[in-house]
């Protein structure tokens, strides 16, 4: 190797003859001060001269454990994680247990979606640190995202017995009971966050609150949580979404078109947007309003949602079979949605035939799908 090519050798070639243990420390020394400024380098995020540094120390000695580690950082840095995992097993293979490449090692097979992998090597790292939250944490929300809610609360819990009120622990908790449709269960982690870190709680926690009110179709508590949330970030897609849905779920039609607005001001071409702005306005009875945002998601692609709502608004003005035409055509492509049932009986129902009306809804039933809307219009029918 010339001396060009590798700054370590530069000193002690220029300077005569020397003992090779004062050599040795010589480059010792000349290697940690290249890695130290490689790794500062990262921090700094000056991703190409850290990569440069640590290829020197790499070709001077091709199993420093800092430098490959290094290399590591910096290809995870970029969003290379392929080449990051090579350089962890690479470090790992000379220095079996370094916490540093086991750490990053995992991280990537966590980007990469492979969570089994990361799992395996984070209870590798617990082997050497068994206390590390951070690490606990990471494997806990690897767990949950192979959906095994068993090992993975178990984990959470444990992080909180370590530190009450681990806001990672919090928010997995959260997520975790979210993701298995319990909704109070995690409203109940989510708004321990709230009470400890107050007006400072990241936006996500009061959007997921909101979220669970609107699951359990408690849309007026809700509400102040999407305005805490759009307080904080006044163009926050979620926030405008759930304030409008919960007005929608509160029957407000007037107020979820004002925020519906203004999504579609930012996105105008947003179709599931225009289909609720359409059905408010249709709400409103503004029907001519309506079918204009009907057809305008139609230009951009079908929306099942899109042409109910025409329908409906076909059956409110006395357009029965046109409307029964329609919707009898989506219910052929989607046997299974309950609303396109609901509606083709309430078409029935306007013609005054009671018995084909209960047909519909029971055609439904046999689908082996429980309702309780078509439960409680077929009762209605009924009675």
């Amino acid at each position: 190797m010339s001396d060009n090519t590798n700054p370590i050798h530069d000193e002690l070639e220029t300077s005569g003859t020397a003992h090779p243990e004062d050599q040795a420390a010589h480059d010792h020394l000349e290697i940690a001060e290249i890695s130290k400024k490689g790794y500062q380098y990262l921090k700094e995020n000056r991703i190409t001269e850290a990569e440069q540094n640590f290829r020197t120390i790499v070709d001077a000695d091709p199993e420093n454990n800092y430098a490959l580690v290094g290399l590591g950082d910096a290809a995870r840095k970029k969003g290379a994680y392929r080449d990051a995992v090579e350089h962890y097993k690479k470090c790992l293979t000379y220095h079996p247990g370094n916490n540093y490449a086991l750490f990053g090692l995992a991280d990537c097979y966590k980007a990469l979606n492979q969570y089994q992998k990361a799992i395996e090597i984070w209870e590798q790292y617990l082997l050497h640190d068994n206390k590390n939250i951070t690490v606990l944490t990471r494997i806990a929300d690897a767990y949950r995202k192979v959906r095994d809610f068993k090992k993975s609360k178990a984990i959470y819990l444990r992080v909180l017995e370590m530190e009450t009120d681990n806001p990672y622990a919090l928010i997995g908790l959260g997520h975790l009971h979210y993701d298995f449709k319990e909704y109070r269960d995690a409203l109940h982690y989510w708004a321990r966050m709230v009470q400890f870190q107050g007006d400072a709680v990241d936006i996500r926690v009061l959007t997921s609150i909101g979220n669970c009110y609107r699951k359990l179709k408690q849309f007026d508590m809700g509400i102040p949580y999407f305005e805490r949330a759009l307080a904080k970030e006044p163009e926050n897609f979620y926030a405008l979404f759930g304030l409008a849905d919960c007005y929608r779920g509160t029957t407000a039609p007037d107020e979820s078109l004002h925020y519906w607005s203004q999504i579609l001001n930012r996105d105008p071409k947003n179709k599931v947007i225009l289909t609720r702005a359409g059905d408010a306005y249709r709400n409103m009875g503004d029907y001519e309003a309506a079918v204009e945002f009907y057809e305008k998601a139609l230009d951009i692609e079908f929306d099942v949602y899109a042409v109910l709502g025409m329908a409906t608004i076909a059956r409110l003005q006395g357009k029965i079979s046109e409307a029964i035409e329609s919707l009898q055509k989506l219910v052929q492509n989607d046997t299974r949605n309950y609303r396109l049932y609901i509606e083709l009986a309430q078409c029935y129902m306007a013609t005054g035939d009671r018995k084909k009306a209960e047909e519909i809804l029971q055609d439904f039933q046999r689908l082996g799908i429980r309702n309780p809307h078509v439960q409680d219009l077929l009762s209605r029918i009924q009675a």
